[in-house]
């Protein structure tokens, strides 16, 4: 189907029309790889990071964050704040439509930061608009932002409050309706409309040339899901897909080596961090109310035992064979792709077998039965730890095959299991039905989602995955959220971190550089000259066209 099309593109190559269709005929369609699936449709309910891709090209927000990470207006033309930078109002573009035709003012806008403020059962987004204390919508053209207290970082709030039309939404908008809205016609203003999704299949998505600012060259895009890493690399080698978003890093030289491909790495878009998830949830911080079950090894709350793993974690090797060599050892949670806001004074825990070993034995975790695995102080369980990660996960497998033996030589013993993503993500938060998970995080240009992922309130809403609580880190959040003078917010952030990583939070095996590929031969315009790298987003799908 692919090759036919194709076909046909190079012999109507003069009489390509603007509106991506082949002199009137099939559209031209981008088919794209990838090893994952959007969770959900729904913005205020998604976790994973494919449907937040998705979500950047449907849906159109006050801002837009730009590959070189600084923001641009999005629907607003302009803006003016007050001088104490409580009110901010915005001049809303005029002549902006929604995929089914109907206009979208600021009414929609108030409509959907009134919906995301008022869900706290949204993971994500609701944290966004803790310091809206309101929203009006005086005209069409004009919304007045009120906050609490003035912030450092409105556009990053505001930058992924998608705008909702009310027409829609405002019949799921009261209780656990908005929630479980699946959003399958997901109408937006952005470059592109949902035309079909099947979830861990596909997302086909058609282009809106009626878009304000940004219609797409070309007619559609298809995001296809592939489960094996050998398949998806091979589907961009034969022509099936036009660019991947990830692959092994074993694959690299192989398609590097391709007539018609080129490979890209740089640091992600979203700077990433891949982490190692200790459940640490004690059980007067277990949320029973939400749904804690709460089952995870009692070892693990023993910072002894969490520091043992990281001495017994060697990260050189992680990276050398799992990333062949394509990231850096990681230290915190906030990852050095965030730039000044990563403390990189922070001294990592040495790779030492025999410290490790030692930390446990005077802890008393002891081998009592010669198995070659330690039991708790007072005999009661073998430290055996269930290590589970995203079965569409390129890296983990082999992530979790390393680690396995390096824990091993300290006495612990692991379980291993790739899970579905969802089926993981309703395991972890917040269940907390789980000893060890190895997953990641994409961050936002500012440190506050990722800090905010290790206070204690939001072990409840399941966005802080390993029930940490420290009452000073939670104090320190609270003040880093509101400090206006940069290097005095730059500080709190470092001693948040340093913080974090003393009580061993988290084990950061590395922070990974982003490999994607491209076939030469299909289409151009893909933006490769900044230092991160991310082909699938808005940013080039909107300049991409047919090679002629």
């Amino acid at each position: 189907m692919k090759q036919k099309a194709l076909y046909i593109l190079l012999l109507a190559a003069l009489v390509l029309s603007a509106c991506g269709n082949l002199g009137g005929g099939q559209p031209v369609v981008v088919r794209i790889g990838w090893a994952g699936s959007p969770d959900t449709l729904n913005p205020g309910s998604a976790i994973l990071s494919e449907a937040y891709t998705i979500f950047g090209l449907v849906y159109d927000s006050m801002y837009k964050l730009n590959l070189d990470g600084t923001f641009s207006l999005g629907v607003a033309e302009s803006v003016e704040h007050s001088a104490d930078g409580l009110v901010y109002t915005y001049k809303i573009r005029e002549g902006v439509k929604f995929h089914d035709g109907q206009p979208m003012t600021a009414k929609d806008i108030k409509f959907s930061y009134d919906l995301y403020k008022a869900h706290e059962d949204f993971p994500y987004i609701n944290s966004y608009t803790a310091y809206i204390e309101s929203t009006e919508a005086p005209d069409d053209n004009t919304i007045v932002l009120t906050l609490s207290e003035a912030i450092p970082n409105i556009e990053s709030q505001l930058v992924f409050m998608y705008v909702l039309p009310e027409h829609i939404w405002k019949d799921h908008a009261e209780g656990s309706a908005t929630v479980e809205f699946e959003n399958f016609e997901m109408i937006g203003t952005g470059p592109f409309k949902i035309i079909e999704y099947k979830q861990n299949e596909f997302v086909h998505l058609g282009a809106n040339k009626d878009h304000f600012e940004t219609p797409p060259k070309v007619g559609e895009v298809i995001f296809q899901t592939f489960e094996s890493q050998d398949v998806l690399v091979q589907a961009l080698k034969s022509g099936q897909v036009d660019m991947i978003t990830e692959m092994p890093a074993t694959a690299v030289e192989t398609l590097k080596a391709e007539a018609n491909v080129t490979v890209l790495n740089g640091a992600p878009f979203a700077p990433g961090v891949s982490d190692i998830i200790l459940n640490q949830v004690t059980p007067e911080n277990c949320p029973t109310a939400d749904g804690g079950l709460c089952t995870g090894h009692p070892a693990l709350q023993d910072r002894n035992v969490r520091l043992a793993l990281a001495h017994a974690t060697n990260k050189q090797k992680l990276i050398d064979v799992v990333l062949l060599g394509y990231g850096t050892p990681g230290l915190t949670l906030i990852p050095d792709g965030l730039g000044f806001w990563y403390n990189d004074t922070i001294k990592d825990y040495e790779f030492d077998v025999a410290k490790a070993n030692q930390m446990l034995d005077e802890a008393g975790y002891a081998d009592t039965d010669g198995d070659n695995v330690r039991e708790m102080p007072d005999g009661s369980r073998p430290l055996i730890f269930r290590v589970n990660w995203p079965s569409d996960s390129i890296d983990a497998p082999r992530q979790a095959e390393l680690l396995s033996e390096m824990w091993a030589e300290v006495g612990v013993k692991t379980e291993l299991q790739a899970t579905d993503p969802d089926a993981l993500t309703a395991q972890c938060c917040p269940a907390f039905d789980f000893d060890v998970i190895l997953w990641g995080w994409g961050s936002d240009p500012d440190p506050s989602l990722l800090l905010g992922v290790q206070t204690t309130g939001e072990i409840p809403t399941g966005y802080n995955e390993t029930g940490y609580s420290n009452p000073e880190f939670d104090a320190l959040y609270d003040q880093q959220a509101v400090e206006l003078d940069l290097e005095t917010r730059k500080g709190i952030v470092w001693k948040m971190q340093e913080i974090a990583f003393n009580d061993v939070v988290y084990i950061i095996p590395y922070y990974e550089q982003n490999i994607q590929a491209y076939r030469t031969d299909k289409f151009t315009g893909w933006l490769t000259d900044f230092a991160k790298i991310e082909l699938s987003d808005v940013t080039s799908l909107v300049l991409i066209e047919p090679v002629k």
